[in-house]
């Protein structure tokens, strides 16, 4: 038995980048007794009694759909998190939960990086696809950039676009635009938020969250039409590293 436990919550977990990714790294740096487990739960009130089943449980990641609903659990959250209004990773010390938001550090840096090679101009506006535990972290960053966004949603709500209202002006005025919807997501890797791709064109960024696959069908669209593209890979691997970081402080 691991003396040294850490682990994944959401459901379902088909998609395992976190487990391959730190018992790689526990492999490499020789950490005998440190590992990591997938605990997919049906509901978020199994929370306790995994912790119970599990004392040398010391951090947990949290994904879809719980990142707002494991608020609840938690003993303390961290400014970012309460800021942000979701958590994705846990700190576990003497039986008391903190909460953190990694994908806020994870996609600020990632992004930065994209804008800097992809020699985005001045006046940048944002489209944010989905208003999930994700999108309120993309918000959060865009927002402490100072690039102006409007969120897209299914279903209207005050303040939020829904995808019927993207017309060509809005998709001219809006040159970046981040999904952060699970669309596009293996295995079901040919559904794609329903934006319309025939208004973009050379100026415009396509950030997905999404990381596999490597090419979503939403950036080969927008690269059809000459758009640049980024996946969420890098950003999983800095949001990965500061959850490595936290858990060790």
């Amino acid at each position: 038995m691991p003396s040294h436990l850490y682990g994944l919550i959401g459901y379902p977990l088909s998609h395992s980048f976190s487990r391959r990714y730190f018992n790689e790294k526990f492999r490499q740096e020789k950490m005998s007794g440190h590992h990591y487990e997938l605990f997919p739960l049906e509901d978020i009130g199994e929370l306790p009694a995994l912790l119970a089943a599990h004392p040398n449980l010391k951090g947990l990641n949290v994904t879809i759909p719980y990142k707002q609903q494991v608020m609840a659990y938690l003993d303390e959250l961290s400014e970012g998190a309460a800021a942000v209004g979701a958590v994705n990773t846990i700190k576990i010390r003497e039986g008391k939960l903190t909460g953190y938001n990694t994908d806020v550090y994870g996609f600020e840096q990632s992004l930065r990086l994209f804008l800097e090679e992809s020699n985005a101009a001045a006046g940048l506006q944002a489209l944010v696809l989905g208003t999930g535990g994700a999108a309120k972290a993309v918000v959060y960053v865009l927002a402490r950039m100072g690039i102006p966004y409007r969120m897209v949603s299914r279903r209207e709500a005050p303040g939020q676009l829904i995808y019927q209202e993207l017309n060509e002006t809005l998709m001219q005025d809006f040159r970046l635009i981040v999904n952060t919807t699970p669309l596009g997501m293996s295995p079901k890797v040919e559904t794609c938020p329903d934006i319309p791709f025939q208004h973009l064109g050379p100026k415009h960024l396509l950030f997905d969250l999404v990381y596999n696959p490597g090419e979503t069908a939403f950036m080969a669209r927008g690269k059809r039409r000459g758009a640049a593209a980024r996946n969420g890979l890098q950003m999983l691997h800095l949001q990965a590293e500061k959850a490595w970081e936290i858990w060790n402080s």
